[in-house]
């Protein structure tokens, strides 16, 4: 893209304008790259693994953040680079979600992917809640504190096309700061250097098994099996999801993790979310 189409499509009112560099991608992985470019917190690696009857032909690294929402309950959390910038409650976090995604128009360029960024995350089990609002009185409490929604906006990302077997390097500039044309291009340079380094393997530290840990008893649940299949049998519930959080200790990263699931169950689609 030339300077003067990045003005035109600025003038057109975008303010999330692609800067695209491609390159071969036969020289690393989604994994390797990842490593490279955005082994950092609120960063993410959405993988499509060639495999089994079908795979998905894009593989998507968002490097670190620059925005993120968090939503706790009604209470919502805009943060800029890692700083609080907003927070107050809202009666229904997810039409605040859609509102914020209005802020944002960015141009879609041919030979790229339909996604190509944009918020990405989760919305979590009790997001029902915001629809379902008879269900908000029933609320559990949280030891583990996370966000019920977490969702990050990143203006760099990398993009593996697994049938070209091409790597688009893209950084999204927002016309209205100072020389973003310029700064986009040499922050492309900057990730097409990074991403020539040889990649740095975390080592790992070996840990000893030990048991999880359960919320339940044995004995304590099945006394809740038995309670759900009379409140069946009387026609009060259809249908009950007995659920309960089980617990490890782990000294390893999370990345560590995500490799060994990744060659012990390797799915067509897998994820990782460093948060």
């Amino acid at each position: 893209m030339t300077e003067a189409e990045f003005n035109q499509l600025a003038a057109a009112g975008y303010n999330r304008i692609p800067l695209v560099l491609e390159t071969f991608a036969d020289l690393d992985t989604p994994l390797s790259a990842y490593l490279k470019l955005a082994n950092h917190p609120f960063t993410y690696l959405l993988e499509s693994v060639v495999g089994g009857e079908r795979f998905g032909r894009y593989s998507f690294i968002g490097l670190a953040a620059d925005a993120r929402i968090e939503v706790r309950g009604h209470r919502v959390a805009e943060f800029q680079h890692n700083a609080l910038v907003n927070q107050g409650e809202i009666a229904d976090p997810l039409d605040f979600v859609r509102s914020y995604h209005q802020r944002f128009k960015a141009v879609l360029l041919p030979g790229l992917p339909r996604f190509c960024g944009g918020l990405v995350g989760y919305f979590g089990y009790d997001t029902v809640r915001y629809i379902e609002r008879k269900l908000a009185a029933d609320a559990k409490p949280d030891p583990i504190g996370a966000p019920d929604i977490l969702l990050l906006a990143s203006a760099e990302l990398a993009v593996f096309d697994n049938l070209s077997g091409k790597l688009y390097l893209v950084v999204y500039a927002d016309p209205r700061e100072a020389d973003a044309y310029q700064r986009g291009r040499e922050r492309l340079k900057a990730l097409l250097t990074a991403l020539r380094r040889p990649v740095e393997i975390p080592g790992e530290t070996p840990g000893a098994p030990q048991p999880a840990q359960s919320e339940f008893s044995e004995d304590a649940y099945l006394d809740v099996v038995e309670r759900a299949k009379r409140y069946i049998y009387d026609g009060d519930i259809m249908q009950v999801v007995l659920s309960q959080r089980m617990s490890h200790p782990f000294t390893a990263s999370p990345l560590a993790l995500y490799r060994a699931l990744r060659a012990l169950n390797p799915s067509p689609y897998m994820f990782f979310f460093n948060f």
